[in-house]
């Protein structure tokens, strides 16, 4: 008889119970016991952290003050092209803003940037949306003179549309957005119009439904790129602002500029003065004077330094929350934001480009991804991981989604019988040796590369692993460095299996360089110039479909087929929505935190 790893590992657990409980030295309880214990202790963790979602009521706050968090890489680059990481972002992110901001509270856009209206042609069936910039927003460095200062104007906003998001060379990810189908199957671009010195408008060859999410775009400085590109081309704008620049030379028009980095040790943020955006009494922008990021090497050092209160912010892991709620007179708090919308990720190279053939063909049938997903063990990644603090993630779209349908869930959930009847119905089954073997004598084994600096991921892509050597399937586990990972998924495709997390699908129409084959970030199989495969072409359809269509209740059938096919297909497939815990210092006013608005450190201040 083969006894696996597991079944030995319960064999010893079964005996050990009954050795401890005849000694009187542990107390025997069943699986339903043991569940009803967590959940009781779940509930008693929830308790015992602070509640306080949004919509925020903000009080009047006063300048000053500063805030220590840390990051566990350094920053790639100081260059809103070639940011990937979420560290990277967490600085870039602070320089700029979108033109409009979405209020997910009252689930409507308002002004930011710029104010806006619609102008809608129902004769011609086309829109456009117009832009008017406020006439305050000025790009600026660090204790810099106003004579320096450059005006951002309806040419940055062009020159941005038109030669950097619109630039085919260099397929950023706004790209695909500036195109629509039209009713004839053919491809028109949204075009861009300066109508005077602040003000710009989004021509739409055909009316959208919701124009605002696919015309909004952030603002960086002409000033500083045109130049590049002039001299150098669409390559020489990948360098600018590299981690070499003279940080104070970096203009802003965000609510912070970088007046400090040192490799390895931090990123210091000076409040900028020029900020556009007041509190109701008229108070610049942010309260705090400096933001600190200490650059540590991973999370367990980030975590030591706020439980020695040389840190202002921690998020916190699940393993974290007990220890942290259990300390004695904390002069800090726990808050809970509720699940997470998005959810990391498995997905499987469906490329042929840079693939072992012998992959592409097992990683192309639907029956063998939704076998992948049969094994993946939700419930116990919740219990070992997450510590119960998680749920599985079975829905495509995110709950605030306006699309979200509850009745539309995944079907292949945990379930190694039926992973192995599917892996049967192509040809896929067990050898003498309990391993699994196709049609043609290969052993089904892959690699599963995720990034090197993500300790839950890791743990969760060995779960993974070890659910499927128990049907005979071999995977190993490869961190790798997150910026190669990203080469791998959009440039070099030399990967199998990864697994990462894109955000929430929050919006049905965003996410077109995901969703689309023809995107650069449709990671299973990126830049088709045709639909591979029937369902892509139908998701393609629908996909447009669902942005053109403005009635309702087409819509909702629009996107019900859309999730239907995904969690049909399984192009990729989703894992758990954790719980999120921030823990802050009681010292800071101001603290509202939840999944869905996150939490604006603009308006946290110390009490005078």
């Amino acid at each position: 008889m083969k006894v696996t790893a597991r079944a030995f590992l319960i064999l010893v657990t079964v005996v050990g119970v009954s050795i401890l409980s005849a000694c009187g030295a542990r107390e025997e309880v069943t699986r339903e016991e043991a569940e009803s214990r967590r959940d009781v202790s779940r509930s008693e963790l929830l308790d015992r952290t602070v509640y306080r979602p949004g919509p925020p009521e903000y009080r009047p706050g006063t300048v000053g003050g500063t805030f220590v968090s840390a990051l566990t890489s350094d920053p790639k680059t100081f260059n809103d092209l070639t940011a990937r990481d979420g560290d990277t972002r967490t600085i870039v992110d602070t320089l700029s803003d979108y033109l409009a901001e979405y209020d997910v509270y009252e689930r409507e856009f308002k002004p930011n940037l710029a104010s806006f209206e619609i102008e809608v042609n129902e004769e011609k069936d086309t829109l456009r949306v117009i832009f008017t910039l406020r006439d305050d927003l000025y790009w600026t460095t660090p204790d810099s003179d106003p004579s320096t200062w450059v005006q951002v104007t309806a040419d940055d906003l062009v020159f941005w549309y038109d030669e950097i998001d619109g630039d085919p060379d260099l397929q950023l990810p706004a790209y695909p957005g500036q195109f629509v189908e039209m009713p004839d199957g053919s491809r028109a671009r949204v075009t861009i119009e300066k109508l005077d010195e602040l003000t710009v408008a989004f021509n739409y060859p055909r009316i959208v439904a919701n124009p605002i999410l696919n015309a909004n775009m952030r603002v960086w400085p002409r000033h500083i790129y045109e130049p590049e590109k002039r001299e150098g081309g669409s390559e020489a704008l990948l360098n600018v602002h590299s981690v070499d620049t003279d940080v104070r030379t970096i203009p802003s028009i965000g609510a912070y500029h970088i007046v400090e980095y040192t490799p390895g040790v931090r990123v210091v943020l000076q409040r900028n003065p020029n900020y556009w955006k007041t509190d109701d009494e008229g108070t610049s922008l942010p309260y705090f004077e400096r933001v600190i990021y200490r650059i540590v090497p991973d999370d367990n050092t980030s975590y030591l330094l706020f439980r020695e209160g040389t840190k202002d912010g921690h998020s916190v892991r699940p393993e974290q929350l007990d220890e942290l709620l259990n300390v004695q007179n904390p002069d800090f708090s726990v808050y809970n934001g509720g699940d997470t919308l998005g959810s990391a990720f498995f997905v499987f190279n469906q490329n042929p480009s840079n693939l072992d053939p012998v992959k592409h063909r097992w990683f192309t049938q639907r029956e063998f991804r939704q076998a992948m997903s049969s094994v993946l063990n939700r419930p116990r990644i919740v219990r070992q991981v997450y510590r119960g603090l998680a749920t599985p993630a079975l829905h495509f779209f995110a709950r605030p989604n306006p699309f979200f349908n509850e009745d539309i869930q995944l079907e292949f959930t945990y379930d190694p019988e039926r992973a192995v009847e599917l892996l049967a119905s192509i040809g896929i089954e067990p050898g003498s040796d309990g391993l699994m073997y196709d049609d043609e004598g290969n052993h089904v084994e892959f690699s599963i590369n995720l990034g090197a600096e993500n300790p839950i991921g890791i743990d969760i892509a060995n779960i993974f692993s070890d659910e499927l050597s128990e049907i005979g399937i071999t995977a190993n586990v490869r961190p790798i460095d997150f910026q190669n990972l990203v080469d791998r998924l959009t440039t070099t495709f030399d990967w199998e299996v990864a697994t990462v997390a894109l955000g929430a699908n929050y919006w049905p129409e965003s996410g077109s360089n995901v969703w689309q084959s023809s995107g650069n970030f449709h990671l299973w199989h990126p830049l088709q110039s045709s639909p591979a495969t029937e369902w892509e072409a139908r998701l393609d359809y629908l996909y447009n479909e669902g942005r053109f269509t403005i009635d309702e209740d087409e819509r909702w059938e629009i996107y019900n087929e859309f999730q239907e096919i995904v969690l049909t297909e399984l192009p990729l497939f989703y894992i758990v929505h954790p719980l999120s815990f921030y823990a802050i210092r009681d010292r800071w006013q101001n603290v509202f935190y939840d999944t869905l608005g996150g939490m604006d450190s603009r308006f946290l201040f110390l009490e005078p």
